[in-house]
């Protein structure tokens, strides 16, 4: 399961060299220079990461990273914020709208895919090969080993990738279409209801009598993992 990131820069050639770059170290990427198409994107499928330009064109970097940090399912997308205002006042105000990072241009592609590889090991530790861990739930993406309460869970391939795919997003309410894409590909052809099927198995693998499902159906919306 490759991470995404979503490039947000109206500048063609930029955009074109970030996407390359991304993309040669192994990141799906999609791209826009318009921040209202960006909002759209974002809630389409969401990304884990974005790569922000300030300026850009409909809806300002600077008010899209505000809409995304209001919104409980998109605030804690890491954001990298790209900017030609290099001012103290300007970084300042960038951070504290919730970007995560600040990159004034002209930079490096290097430095900029190390920053954005940096958040995205903090956002998402099993990047880095550290477990997973949400309740009494524990996921050891280099051992594969699933843990509930120390003891020892047996899930299938599939099953393990739809866990992986709710522990890396907590508390975000996933819809049938973004669990197909994260867990079978966006090239993938097959039905939704695949997921029902597989999201039916996985409650059978990781609940016993007593425990609560950390499964909840979100209706007319998809699944989400949390404890409510």
């Amino acid at each position: 399961m490759n991470p995404s990131v979503l490039v947000v820069e109206d500048d063609r050639a930029l955009c074109d060299l970030l996407s390359w770059n991304l993309s040669a170290e192994g990141y799906d990427v999609r791209s826009t220079g318009d921040g209202e198409e960006a909002l759209v994107m974002v809630r389409e499928q969401m990304p884990d990461a974005i790569i922000l330009d300030w300026m850009i064109e409909q809806v300002p970097g600077i008010e899209v990273c505000r809409q995304l940090r209001k919104d409980r399912e998109t605030a804690r997308i890491p954001i990298v914020m790209l900017t030609a205002r290099g001012e103290e006042e300007d970084r300042i105000r960038g951070l504290k709208t919730g970007a995560d990072d600040y990159v004034t241009k002209p930079f490096s592609p290097r430095e900029l895919m190390a920053r954005v590889e940096a958040l995205l090991r903090r956002s998402r530790p099993s990047l880095a090969g550290d477990s997973l861990v949400f309740g009494d739930l524990e996921l050891d993406p280099t051992s594969h080993r699933v843990r509930r309460d120390g003891e020892a869970l047996h899930l299938g391939p599939t099953e393990f990738k739809m866990l992986r795919y709710f522990m890396e997003r907590p508390n975000r309410v996933l819809s049938r279409q973004q669990i197909l894409d994260g867990v079978w590909g966006m090239d993938s052809d097959i039905d939704e209801r695949t997921v029902d099927v597989h999201i039916r198995r996985l409650r059978k693998a990781i609940n016993r009598d007593n425990d609560v499902d950390p499964i909840r159906t979100v209706r007319a919306a998809g699944y989400a993992m949390d404890m409510s």
